[in-house]
This record gives structure tokens, sequence and C-alpha cells, in this order.
């Protein structure tokens, strides 16, 4: 089976409309849970696959959105730990977690595997050996690239009609906390040891599209910049969004001397909805929208950190 990568350099490394290409060649290959193809007298029959696996818990996310659950045969194992997964872990529980070994992908006969660009060299030839396709999607750094990335694994699970219904979900939550006001809020997202998101990430993208200005961007850090809480303290923004651990602890984003910013609004943010996009942007949209309308319905922060 021919796989997507030379597909694409026989496109000359255009990658538009390859989704559709590649849905071509797994229909025309039986890949989706049709006959294999028929074996010369005398050889060994190849191996019938079908369906899909996804080793990304992003991807899983939006697989499960557009997919009929008998095309996928298996979620990454990050979906159903709750520490890690970016969809609800009691349906990624419904399937089969992989951890992304060639030998758990071979034994489900896949037709098709979808996951990111950190694919090793060796896995991508083992695949590629098997016959199986190989699609890898980067991290979306913003809207556009992940309602792209939500038609192009619809393409790929045969679903355009349901990808389509997804992103126009998508863009009536984004529509709905956009923001009454033109003023940027001020806002900070503070992850786990004092790590800040850069400019060009989702996250960011849809603090501008919520009201808020990057209060990390301003200060000219970029993505994984440290921030130390000496410089939150002397120039602190008008909201904290702290994305620590999902039990909430974390030393620094929780330390006393926050509640002394009285200015400032301090409130927990799942740090679950930063790097996904999918339908994960649905629930990053809605929290983000009640956050902004905290700031601006209150002067002046809690002692203690603001609940969802």
């Amino acid at each position: 089976m021919a796989i997507v990568r030379v597909a694409e350099r026989r496109a000359g490394g255009d990658r538009r409309g390859i989704g559709a290409r590649v849905s071509l060649l797994l229909a025309a290959t039986g890949a989706l849970g049709l006959a294999g193809c028929a074996a010369a007298p005398g050889s060994t029959p190849a191996p019938v696959r079908s369906g899909i696996v996804s080793l990304n818990p992003c991807t899983d996310a939006v697989l499960a959105e557009v997919a009929d659950p008998g095309q996928i045969r298996a979620l990454s194992a990050y979906s159903s730990d709750p520490g890690s997964s970016s969809m609800d872990v009691a349906v990624a529980r419904r399937f089969p977690a992989v951890s992304g070994t060639v030998e758990e992908i071979a034994a489900l006969r896949p037709a098709l595997v979808i996951g990111g660009t950190f694919t090793p060299p060796a896995t991508r030839a083992a695949l590629a050996r098997l016959g199986i396709a190989l699609v890898e999607l980067p991290i979306a750094r913003d809207v556009p690239e992940s309602l792209a990335q939500v038609r192009r694994i619809a393409a790929l699970a045969g679903q355009p009609a349901r990808g389509e219904a997804l992103v126009g979900r998508i863009e009536g939550a984004l529509a709905a906390a956009r923001p009454a006001h033109s003023r940027a809020v001020s806002a900070l997202v503070w992850q786990s040891g004092g790590i800040v998101p850069g400019e060009a990430s989702l996250i960011a993208d849809l603090l501008r599209r919520t009201g808020f200005s990057n209060a990390a961007a301003a200060r000219g850090l970029g993505q994984a910049d440290y921030l130390p809480l000496e410089r939150v303290l002397i120039d602190p923004p008008e909201v904290i969004l702290a994305a620590g651990g999902r039990d909430g602890a974390d030393r620094l984003l929780n330390h006393p001397v926050l509640t002394g910013l009285t200015a400032t609004r301090r409130v927990p943010f799942d740090s679950a909805l930063l790097w996904c996009g999918g339908p994960t942007i649905i629930r990053a949209a809605a929290r983000l929208a009640q956050v902004r309308r905290m700031a601006e319905g209150a002067g002046s922060a809690s002692p203690r950190p603001d609940t969802p």
C-alpha cells in the first residue's frame, strides 16, 4: 500500500488536498473495513486492514467526535488517563488504549495511524513496511490550523459532514465567547513551575479572541519561558490563569504572597485546555469567557483563587 509520505512527495510537498487523496487511497484498498486485496496464487494473503489508530490526545478527541465507533481501532493511552486526557475519559475508555509501539499497532491491523510530528523514524519505517498509512499532524498554533485539522481528520475517516458540524460548533462557541467590549484584559497563563506559553500558540490566539491580552508576551517571553514570582509581584496582570496540575497542588501558583495582589483576580485554568484544538476549543472558550465576565464584574480579587 502506498503511504501518505509518497503521496505528498508526488504532490510536490503540497499538503492541500492530501487528506482527500488519502481517503480515496484508503477506500480503494478497502482500508475502512472492506476486504483486502486478493493474494497471488501460492502466496500468503495480506492481512485485511481496517480502521484508524490515533496516537495523540489531541487527535483522539477529534477522531472520537467525527468517526463511527467501529472505525476507531484504538486511541492513545493519554486519553484514558484523567491527568493527561483532553476528552471525556469515560468515552476514551470505550476503546483500546495504545502507547504507540509498532507491536501494539500491528496487532490491531489498522489501515491508518494518525499521530503527532514526533513519530520516531523507526516507527515510520516499520509502519511503511507493514503497509499502514501514517498521517502526522502538528500541534495547532491557532484556531484556523485547528479547524483545518478537524476537517482533515474527518475526511480521513470518510465523515466530512461530521467534520463540518464540529467546525460549526467550535465557531459558534468562539462567537459566543467574543466580548462585547473592545478593551483587552491583561491575562497571564501561568503553568506549573512558572512556565508560560508563547505568543505563537493556540491558547494565545484564544486569549485574543475572548478579550484578553497575553501578559507573558508583553514581557517579551516566549514558549516555555520561565516567569519568576518576583516579576509577577512587581508588574501583576489583571488576571492570573493558574494552569497547574489537575489536583491544584502547585506551590508557586498558590503561593500565599499572591493574596496580596488585591487588584489581580486569580483563577484556576485546567491545563488540559492549553494545547489541543478541536472540541477542546469549545470548553476553553467557555472558560475564558467566564473569567472575562469575572474580571469585568469585580474590581478586586478575592483572597483565595476563584473556583471554576
